[in-house]
This record gives structure tokens, C-alpha cells and sequence, in this order.
């Protein structure tokens, strides 16, 4: 039986001369990786053109990567990115919000559907969720190999001693709470779309998105530490802290998309420009 996991992970995976790789940019780009690949598999099941794939991929790049620090720099810490705004593009540093590149991922994808696809944003945002919670739970592995965002100390035999702060009792890992999470709601999101053919319900699989991600992220604050002395005040006020602030709105809007869609008759989409190979072997 586990008494305690004494926790001193180096953050760097290996180095080559001035050039570090880190694990928790190991993580970001092995979820990009892996979630093109999941959703070239599913344009090519549905005959979505090939080429929207890539034009897709930076929309989703971009907007991550610009929300999530965007959104670390308003909610989090404008105090001090105020006061030391070249600080804010220093994102090799650490400082990104999932609430913020929820958010940025929205925008890059309504973008995408009014100006590529021409498609109702729900065909997309319905493909896109399902590797992002699998990119959310490789994120937060990352987080566990920083030693950051863990909870207060705990009894409990899986307590993580997170030694390289200086921590000498156990404590929550929520880093692996949270991937957990992530994980099982990415594996419930692939057996929808594949075994289920949810995608023929717009939005249902976007509305359970949110409430998987969301609603295990609004509870598990309660375990966390405090990440910025603000949130104090705040959750001597409200109860809670500004991270679950701020996933209350999407635990709503995921509900009410999940009876929007089962109140909605089921839609196949078609496409007229399908994948080259796969047209090619018809014509055979």
C-alpha cells in the first residue's frame, strides 16, 4: 500500500546546447499530433476535403496558443503583465489558461466555418472537441511534470510530495485528477462519434464536451492550492475561486446544447469533394 510518492520530476526532458525540449511542450505537441490524425480519420469517413485539414490546424494552433496566454494575462495576472507587457510574449515561460483557449479554440473555429467549411459551426466544433479533451489530459500530465497547479495536503496514500518546491507533506496531484477526467471523457466522445453516430445530432457531442471538461474542472478547484494571491479575497467572498467562475458559464452553455440537440432531428452531412484516394479507388 502506498504511503506517500515523492515527486521531483525535471521538467526538462533533455537539452541540446541552448535548446530545451520540456515535457510540457512534449505533451501540447504530441496532442496536436494526435488530434490531426483523429480528425483526418473522421473527414475522411464523412468525404470533408482533404485540404481543410491544414487550414484547420493553424486556425486551432493559433487560437490555443493566443487564448490560452491571452486569457492567463487578463483573468489571472494583469497586475503584474500590466506593469511588464513584454512579459506577455514569453510564453516558453509558463502562463496558460484553458478557460482563455477555450475560448480562442471558439473563435479560430467560427472562423473556420464562415470562412472555410460554409458549413453550420456545429459540424465542426462537434469533430474538434473530441481530441481537445484528449489534448487537455496530455496537457495536464505536462503540468504534473512542471510541479504546478497541485492541491493542499492530503492523508491519502497517493499524496504526491512535490519536492522541487519544497513541499514536505503530501498533496492532492490533481494534475492527474483532472488528466484522468479528460482521458475518460475523450474515450466517451470517440465511442459517441464512432459507435453511436452522435455527429448526426448537432451539438450533442460539443454540450457533453463541456459538461465533461468543465464540471470536473469546477470541482476539483476545491482541491487545489490558490494560484494567485487574488483569488483569496474572492473566494472569501464568493466561495469560490475565478477558475470556477469562469466554468460555470460553460457548464450552462453545455447543457443547454445537449437538450438543444436532442430536442433537434438527426442531419447527415455530404460533400461533393472527398478525399482523392478514397474517390480514386471508387472510380476503380
Amino acid at each position: 500500500m502506498l504511503a506517500e510518492i515523492i515527486w521531483n520530476a525535471d521538467p526538462i526532458l533533455f537539452s541540446l546546447g541552448p535548446v530545451s525540449v520540456r515535457w510540457y511542450g512534449l505533451m501540447f505537441a504530441i496532442g496536436f499530433f494526435l488530434g490531426y490524425q483523429i480528425v483526418a480519420a473522421m473527414f475522411k469517413h464523412e468525404g470533408a476535403p482533404e485540404r481543410w485539414l491544414g487550414i484547420l490546424l493553424a486556425y486551432l494552433v493559433i487560437g490555443t496558443i493566443l487564448g490560452a496566454r491571452l486569457g492567463h494575462v487578463f483573468f489571472y495576472e494583469w497586475g503584474y503583465y500590466s506593469q511588464h507587457p513584454i512579459e506577455i510574449f514569453k510564453v516558453w515561460q509558463g502562463g496558460l489558461a484553458s478557460h482563455g483557449g477555450t475560448i480562442g479554440n471558439i473563435i479560430g473555429l467560427l472562423i473556420f466555418s464562415w470562412t472555410v467549411s460554409r458549413k453550420p459551426a456545429s459540424w465542426v466544433f462537434d469533430k474538434i472537441v473530441i481530441p481537445v479533451a484528449l489534448v487537455g489530459g496530455l496537457i495536464r500530465l505536462g503540468n504534473l511534470m512542471n510541479s504546478e497547479i497541485y492541491g493542499g495536503p492530503t492523508t491519502l496514500p497517493w499524496g504526491f510530495i512535490f519536492a522541487r518546491n519544497g513541499e514536505t507533506l503530501p498533496c492532492h496531484p490533481t494534475q492527474i485528477y483532472e488528466a484522468l477526467c479528460y482521458f475518460l471523457l475523450f474515450a466517451l466522445l470517440m465511442w459517441m462519434y464512432w459507435k453511436r453516430n452522435a455527429e448526426e445530432r448537432p451539438w450533442l457531442i460539443t454540450g457533453i464536451f463541456f459538461i465533461g471538461i468543465f464540471v470536473p474542472r469546477f470541482l476539483i478547484e476545491y482541491l487545489k492550492n490558490v494560484q494567485v494571491s487574488s483569488e483569496y479575497e474572492m473566494i472569501a467572498h464568493y466561495g469560490m475561486n475565478l477558475g470556477q467562475m469562469l466554468s460555470i458559464p460553460f457548464i450552462i452553455l453545455g447543457i443547454a446544447l445537449v437538450v438543444y440537440a436532442m430536442c433537434r432531428p438527426r442531419q447527415h452531412w455530404t460533400f461533393p469533394d472527398r478525399f482523392a484516394p478514397e474517390t480514386e479507388e471508387k472510380k476503380r
